[in-house]
């Protein structure tokens, strides 16, 4: 991700910005385009760490810091009690995984290869657990409707649903950790080599500390500016926390998943996008859920209608992308409308309740 480190130099502009009170859109802009390079960093050492530790430390190094800064900003959000905003970030990094990273790689990979192929039996098992989350996700939303008065009872839901979805991402990560034992028998696999940086485990835990302390401080910058950029352009804050901020803290990842698929890779591709919404539905938004209650501003899985819909529609047709074996640039062109369809109507849904 060497090609965006250059945004790096937005890191001492937002603090410059914050620290001379700025304007709220400069320091909103330079916070959110800091965070790109930040996230692609901390991804980097992810990686060199999750190669130098094995398959199993690494696996669980993948999954639990996949969307570290995702995880950071909503965080922040929630102390400064945005709660819609990062029930809308959590809906739109889902949104934006299954329909615009999937859409941009599927498209990428068609025009320059042509008819693509992967396997069903991993994808298949991905998309099986994307629409369990729809179903996850859907349950209280639905249900509080008719328990809403006696709050305790909602929050109880909430809790007890996000325990069962931390318990399915567990069974996850104990399946993959498994699968590729049980892979051998059947012959050995071919792996994409490591393209990435060659740092030591010193310099990998370093830029890790370092990108995560800087993220941090981005977010605080970032979700004390929300109010005011949102005052100022017109947009909603339910808008931001749908379509920008999911982009913004995700664009490293993203970049990965639409390379590897021009490389003709699509089972790494897939497996980025499909990987990273499930890792925010069934890791993120679950532990958001029980750090809110200790932040003193309890989060539920309560979401609106709309984001609703938004959800079954992506699921609907990434599972129907994927369970076929192969992919073709038509496809990727398919979910790359529906994101464009969705974001319309939500810029132009002026407030949710």
């Amino acid at each position: 991700m060497k090609g965006i480190r250059w945004l790096l130099v937005f890191v001492p502009v937002a603090i410059l910005a914050e620290l001379l009170h700025g304007s709220a859109l400069l320091v909103f802009a330079a916070s959110a385009l800091a965070v790109i390079p930040l996230a692609g960093l901390l991804g980097e050492a992810t990686e060199v760490l999750a190669e130098r530790t094995g398959p199993r430390v690494g696996g669980l190094l993948n999954a639990t810091l996949g969307n570290a800064a995702e995880l950071i900003i909503t965080l922040f959000a929630i102390r400064a009690g945005l709660l819609e905003l990062v029930k809308a970030s959590i809906i739109g990094s889902i949104l934006g995984n299954l329909l615009l990273v999937l859409g941009m790689s599927v498209l990428a990979g068609g025009l320059v290869n042509g008819l693509q192929k992967f396997d069903r039996s991993h994808v298949g098992l991905d998309a099986t657990l994307t629409i369990l989350v729809v179903i996850a996700i859907s349950v209280p939303s639905i249900f509080n409707a008719a328990i809403e008065p006696d709050k305790t009872r909602v929050e109880e839901l909430s809790l007890t649903t996000a325990a069962a979805m931390l318990a399915m991402y567990g069974l996850s990560i104990l399946h993959a950790l498994r699968r590729p034992r049980e892979e051998a028998v059947a012959g050995p696999e071919v792996k994409p080599t490591h393209t990435g940086p060659r740092w030591s485990v010193r310099a990998s835990l370093g830029v890790l500390a370092a990108a995560t302390v800087a993220i941090a401080l981005m977010s605080e910058f970032l979700t004390g500016a929300v109010e005011p950029v949102t005052a100022t352009l017109g947009f909603s804050e339910f808008f931001v926390g749908l379509i920008l901020i999911p982009i913004i803290g995700n664009v490293a990842e993203h970049l990965v998943a639409v390379q590897v698929a021009i490389k003709n890779q699509m089972d790494l591709s897939l497996s980025i996008a499909l990987g990273s919404s499930l890792q925010i539905a069934l890791f993120v938004a679950p532990v958001l859920v029980f750090l809110s209650l200790l932040m003193g501003h309890p989060l539920t899985l309560e979401f609106n209608g709309f984001e609703l819909i938004g959800l079954t529609a992506a699921a609907v047709i990434a599972a129907f992308v994927a369970l076929d074996g192969e992919s073709n640039w038509l496809e990727g062109a398919m979910l790359l409308a529906v994101y464009v369809i969705l974001g319309l109507a939500f810029f132009f849904l002026p407030k949710v309740a």
